[in-house]
């Protein structure tokens, strides 16, 4: 299978290139603001593309998903929609969460420590692809100031289940891959700090079970 995974478009999608594949993932922010007629437009654009599999999860920008998750959640016809969830996908475990530390007052934040790390317990062992929007401490996290905002509970986690890949983004300037462990990282953000489309989609083959 061919995985295609993307991150932060934040409503430019158009300006993106999307390379074609078997499953697309996007890892979240999929707008600016998170409002109704930017998740419309979301879901409009996605279903223009020719992945036969396609699954997100929201960001910290995608206010919708959280204030008003049954009506944000109808509003996604053409991917699957993953909340702290799971789904298989010819036997490759996919497991999605939006969740980030806390920061200022945006979507999906929890404090760090006790009120995050729940979340993060609620990963499978055998999840094969992980999904999260941001990154784990000290891997591709380095904002343009050199500060590691990543999540120390996510690292220590990921680090005991140790999934095949970690697809993730928020932080723009980390964009990249690294492999550590046997799990290969994967900060998979489209914009730079600029907003603009200036970075290239990550794209895997993985070996299907089914």
């Amino acid at each position: 299978m061919k995985v295609v995974c993307i991150s932060d478009t934040h409503s430019k999608h158009q300006r993106v290139k999307v390379p074609n594949g078997d499953l697309l993932i996007h890892a979240g922010d999929v707008s600016r603001k998170g409002t109704p007629d930017e998740i419309r437009q979301f879901n409009q654009w996605i279903g223009t593309l020719p992945h036969p599999h396609k699954v997100m999860i929201a960001g910290n920008h995608d206010f919708l998903f959280e204030n008003e998750p049954e009506f944000a959640e109808s509003l996604i016809t053409n991917a699957t929609y993953l909340n702290d969830s799971g789904v298989t996908i010819e036997g490759i475990r996919i497991w999605g969460s939006p969740i980030t530390p806390e920061f200022h007052d945006w979507a999906f934040n929890r404090k760090r420590g006790e009120g995050i790390r729940k979340y993060w317990e609620m990963i499978p062992a055998n999840t094969d692809i992980l999904i999260t929007h941001g990154p784990p401490k000290g891997i591709l996290d380095r904002t343009v100031l050199g500060s590691r905002v990543g999540c120390a509970d996510l690292t220590e986690i990921v680090t005991q289940i140790r999934p095949k890949y970690h697809i993730f983004g928020h932080i723009h300037e980390a964009q990249g891959v690294k492999e550590i462990d046997g799990t290969t990282y994967i900060n998979a953000s489209m914009l730079n700090l600029l907003y603009m489309a200036s970075h290239k989609a990550v794209v895997f083959d993985i070996p299907t079970t089914e």
